[in-house]
């Protein structure tokens, strides 16, 4: 019956584009969040009036933060070719797209992480500075706890984000549903190829959302 419907979808090459697809996306995702929360604590704690307080730091990692969240995703993968090359040794394939989504979207996540940080009520910050705590313990015992709620639902929407660059990065021969899309399925005009490779992406952002869904509702305790 499938292939009345899609006759011109090869469902294992289908397969090995959505695990391609799915690898991209926790590898970048898992990335994104490590350095993201990094620049974005940094961001917090080098704010004026804060623990680190520092204007060159915090003007410095402001600037790279929102440079590269202001580039268009597309014109960051060509700009990054010879980076990727450099790094990677090739500019074709899933390993070869990571660098690009990285970059692309820790600084977008590291202003979601500033933004939760500064929800937390500064009375509780104070409370824990008068006992005596170091930077460190606040960081690890009242700043992540008490954001844990956005900073989960922040990586959620870099996820789904990310999943939308895999498929731009597809264009370039990045691999994935998205270039199985574009190469076999726009360039010789088979929309069914297309089709099943845009559902699988739905798929894909629809098990991220509730996963991200379940894990903000498990972590908030208001």
């Amino acid at each position: 019956m499938l292939k009345n419907l899609f006759p011109n979808v090869d469902w294992q090459a289908m397969w090995e584009a959505t695990l391609e697809t799915i690898y991209m996306t926790a590898v970048s995702t898992l990335f994104t969040f490590i350095i993201g929360l990094v620049l974005g604590v940094i961001l917090f704690l080098t704010a004026p009036n804060q623990l680190w307080a520092n204007k060159v730091v915090n003007w410095l990692s402001g600037a790279f933060v929102n440079i590269f969240r202001s580039i268009p995703f597309i014109i960051l993968i060509i700009l990054l070719i010879p980076f990727t090359k450099f790094l990677i040794g090739s500019i074709r394939g899933p390993n070869a797209a990571l660098p690009a989504l990285i970059i692309g979207a820790a600084p977008f996540y590291a202003r979601m992480v500033l933004i939760a940080l500064k929800e937390i009520d500064k009375g509780v910050i104070e409370a824990a500075r008068s006992m005596g705590a170091t930077t460190w313990t606040i960081i690890r015992k009242v700043l992540l706890p008490e954001s844990k709620p956005a900073l989960i639902s922040g990586i959620t929407v870099t996820a789904i984000a990310l999943v939308g660059y895999t498929a731009m990065a597809g264009i370039i021969g990045a691999g994935g549903l998205g270039t199985l899309a574009f190469l076999d399925g726009f360039q010789r005009s088979r929309e069914d190829v297309t089709l099943v490779s845009t559902i699988l992406i739905l798929v894909i952002v629809f098990a991220v959302q509730f996963v991200g869904d379940f894990l903000t509702g498990r972590a908030d305790k208001r």
